[in-house]
């Protein structure tokens, strides 16, 4: 094990755990950095999805993901409502791309499509049923739960590969206690943020800029 390798698994555990335990409250630090993630992860995979490439196997995948990512970045940054909906709906396809996986750990097409689908439905409804709170909260403690397992398994070793297959698959094959792991965090996460933030919410103002946040009242 490398030490660049212990540094960069020891940061991305840290701010898992920071996103378990408060990441509602960071939601306005964590959503543009979140939608560049997200926006390069969907267009690389929209990639290999289409073509059959190897994840980040080309220049194409490359530009083509860095173009969504910022694309993603800037709409999260300065819209709120299209912030929202890209954090959620990112969840949901992440969500419906795990569950594939269980399936074949292969990005295919169909699996690209069932999981788009997913997350669409999820921004959805998110808005529809006025839960935009408690999903962020949800999807903030599962991704710093996933976080905090894939720093740990990165620092031993994880494949690489697991970016461009499907990472709960790949976890699952190592050991099903860090699917237990994995949603005892997401659920503890979320439990404790419910809690905390029951009176606490976000604000916005004009220009869809973010504001500090404060107590309701």
């Amino acid at each position: 094990m490398s030490f660049e390798l212990l540094c960069g698994a020891l940061i991305v555990v840290l701010v898992g755990l920071a996103m378990v335990l408060n990441g509602y409250r960071w939601f306005l630090i964590i959503l543009p950095i979140a939608g560049f993630f997200f926006g390069f992860m969907i267009g690389a995979q929209a990639m290999t999805a289409i073509f059959g490439e190897a994840f980040l196997a080309t220049i194409t995948s490359w530009v083509v993901g860095f173009i969504v990512a910022i694309v993603f970045a800037v709409l999260s940054y300065f819209f709120y409502f299209i912030g929202i909906a890209i954090f959620i709906g990112s969840f949901g396809y992440a969500l419906g791309y795990a569950i594939m996986g269980l399936f074949n750990a292969e990005l295919t097409i169909l699996t690209f499509l069932v999981a788009l689908a997913l997350g669409i439905i999820f921004a959805v409804l998110a808005f529809v049923l006025n839960i935009q709170k408690y999903l962020v909260i949800i999807a903030t403690s599962f991704i710093g739960a996933g976080a905090i397992i894939l720093g740990i398994l990165a620092a031993f070793g994880f494949p690489p590969e697991a970016l461009g297959k499907n990472a709960l698959a790949l976890v699952l094959q190592d050991s099903v206690w860090w699917l237990i792991v994995f949603l005892a965090l997401g659920i503890t996460g979320t439990v404790l943020q419910i809690r905390r933030n029951r009176k606490w919410e976000l604000t916005v103002v004009e220009r869809n800029y973010f504001d500090d946040a404060t107590p309701a009242a």
